[in-house]
């Protein structure tokens, strides 16, 4: 689950429950799975939105989850990268059970905080899985040709761990690895001095990954000066 701080967009896409088919399943890593969905009715999302996954069992027993919608606004079809969690009662049966043809409900878009507008300059600051949303960011940037709007700095365990490694690596993303060396880089943490050069004045910082993870690069971001208002925080928690 992801907690959301802070008020939404005014105008952002919001739509009801609805079915999706699974047209695609592949687990590009480890304890993952990624789907693409065509959901009926569909209502157009923003690069950062979400959507809920409900599963309902025979005897009426539901669980649900959110989970950060990782295609491109033009995509047509919805596609989710989704963690495997040991005692994750959906991103279980999502990642071991559900295959091409089968039917989930499913709310979305939901949110309004979190999004980028396709139109102003951001920097995205993400840890581990917390890069998903920032998948859509950069996809949507590149169907409107304005790429030169985003600056991306990410941080990971290792790369192979990485969702979307390849991608992220051509759109020029800075990737830090915490475990490991990276090129020239030692393992290590994400810095302020790793940040500084990214930031511009007028840009918006969004932050996305666990708990700690966002309470670190929040930190490091106010700690440069970038304005709190400025800043706009998703972090990865526990589910109720």
């Amino acid at each position: 689950m992801t907690e959301r701080l802070g008020a939404g967009l005014p105008g952002a896409p919001s739509g009801g429950w609805r079915t999706a088919t699974v047209v695609a399943v592949d687990h590009p890593l480890p304890r993952s799975v990624r789907l693409r969905l065509d959901v009926a009715d569909r209502i157009g999302h923003m690069a950062g939105q979400h959507y809920v996954v409900r599963l309902t069992a025979p005897d009426g027993y539901t669980a649900q989850r959110s989970y950060s919608v990782s295609s491109a606004p033009g995509d047509p079809l919805v596609e989710l990268f989704v963690e495997r969690l040991e005692d994750g009662e959906v991103s279980t049966y999502l990642a071991d059970v559900v295959e091409p043809g089968d039917e989930l409900e499913v709310r979305g878009p939901i949110g309004g905080w979190f999004v980028w507008d396709g139109e102003s300059p951001a920097l995205l600051v993400g840890g581990g899985t917390g890069v998903v949303p920032f998948v859509a960011m950069l996809r949507s940037a590149q169907e409107l040709g304005r790429t030169g709007l985003l600056r991306t700095a990410v941080s990971t365990r290792t790369l192979t761990g990485l969702p979307y490694a390849d991608e992220l690596l051509a759109s020029g993303a800075l990737v830090v690895t915490t475990r490991e060396a990276h090129g020239i880089r030692p393992a290590g943490r994400l810095t302020d001095a790793d940040l500084v050069p990214l930031w511009e004045p007028g840009q918006t910082a969004y932050v996305c990954g666990s708990a700690s993870f966002a309470e670190a690069a929040s930190q490091l971001l106010v700690g440069m000066g970038v304005p709190a208002p400025h800043i706009r925080v998703e972090r990865f928690g526990p589910s109720g």
